[in-house]
């Protein structure tokens, strides 16, 4: 059957991943109420289509922090990718730097850094970082990102502690032993670790704004921090001096109960205005929710569990066909809706359901 739309790679994925690894992927905090919802509040926004506007060339290019992709759309930080693929987060290295986009390499990878960048030596390329107790290790990664030529450093703030996702503990679910979070081999012993390959308490729980600053001192790479969902932190992110902001609920796997994350993004781009950029990850799965997130302000958003469908349906191939279903989608929603260009995509393109 041919794949025609992200719901058929997501299809694929549950029929043929082990369940255990499916229901990591998968999983949300608690009820799942965020991870549903992030999806669901696309369906509340509708389009104010424009029409006779001579749509016979369009350009989906945009710039992420100067540097030009294909279209708005980049492959947000998620864990273990050789659960999907062999090839693990070298293929997502491939797919992207083919698909001339940016992929946010997570810590929690199964590959290193330095395997990743040399995979793709051409791709655009930011790291997901966590910071650590030892902070000698956190420092270390940073020099190592550096060195390894990528190009912005993305501070998750949303996870002093890991969210309660009930599959994960029902299936006691473990990382194979023939794997191992690359990043970090031989730093820990590894009878030590625990379910995510890591010690339970090696994330520094006291993590706060004045580390902005220490990350600063140790980098010239500009720093973006994950997990905005509010306009008083956003405010306090560009006050830090962030270069960009992702607006994002850990994809409804940290705190249950706050909003989908299209929800949040108004109040957080009017705040930062000009002073950071602005994206978005959760509930993407086709062109027109892209264009729902670029008319409300968001200058690109980031796939997260796409990313794995894709992936375990052909690797690298899989990869890219999801992005390009997604581009093409993208690209047919703005000439239906009468956009040009992505900077011509405004707010005045969307409203909000009644009901």
């Amino acid at each position: 059957m041919p794949m025609i739309c992200l719901s058929d790679f997501e299809d694929y994925a549950k029929k043929h991943l082990p369940k255990s690894t499916w229901d990591f992927f998968a999983a949300g905090a608690d009820e799942c109420c965020t991870r549903d919802d992030n999806l669901l509040a696309y369906k509340r926004i509708h389009f104010r289509p424009r029409m006779l506007r001579g749509m016979s060339v369009i350009d989906t290019r945009t710039m992420l922090l100067g540097t030009e992709i294909s279209f708005p759309v980049g492959i947000a930080p998620t864990s273990f990718h050789r659960l999907a693929w062999p090839d693990g987060e070298k293929s997502t290295a491939r797919a992207a730097e083919a698909m001339n986009t940016c992929y946010i390499t997570s810590t929690f990878s199964t590959f290193s850094m330095e395997e990743i960048a040399a995979a793709a030596p051409n791709g655009f390329r930011w790291f997901q970082l966590y910071i650590y107790r030892n902070r000698a290790l956190s420092e270390g990664l940073v020099r190592r990102v550096e060195a390894a030529g990528f190009q912005g450093l993305v501070l998750t703030a949303d996870l002093p502690y890991t969210g309660k996702r009930r599959d994960d503990i029902r299936n006691n679910f473990q990382l194979p032993p023939h794997m191992t979070v690359k990043n970090f081999e031989g730093v820990f012993e590894e009878e030590s670790c625990s379910e995510y390959g890591l010690p339970s308490n090696s994330i520094d729980p006291s993590i706060n704004w004045n580390d902005i600053y220490w990350l600063q001192s140790l980098t010239r790479l500009p720093i973006i921090v994950k997990g905005i969902l509010t306009k008083e932190d956003a405010d306090l992110a560009v006050r830090h001096g962030v270069k960009g902001i992702i607006v994002s609920n850990h994809g409804g796997r940290q705190l249950d109960g706050g909003p989908a994350t299209i929800d949040a993004l108004i109040e957080i781009v009017d705040t930062v205005q000009d002073r950071a950029e602005v994206y978005l990850d959760g509930g993407i799965r086709t062109g027109s929710d892209v264009l729902k997130a670029l008319a409300l302000g968001a200058k690109c958003v980031f796939l997260g569990r796409p990313a794995l469908w894709g992936l375990t349906y052909k690797g690298e191939e899989g990869l890219r066909e999801v992005l390009q279903i997604l581009h093409d989608e993208f690209r047919l929603s703005m000439a239906l809706a009468g956009c040009h260009n992505v900077s011509g995509i405004g707010r005045n393109l969307v409203q909000f359901s009644k009901l």
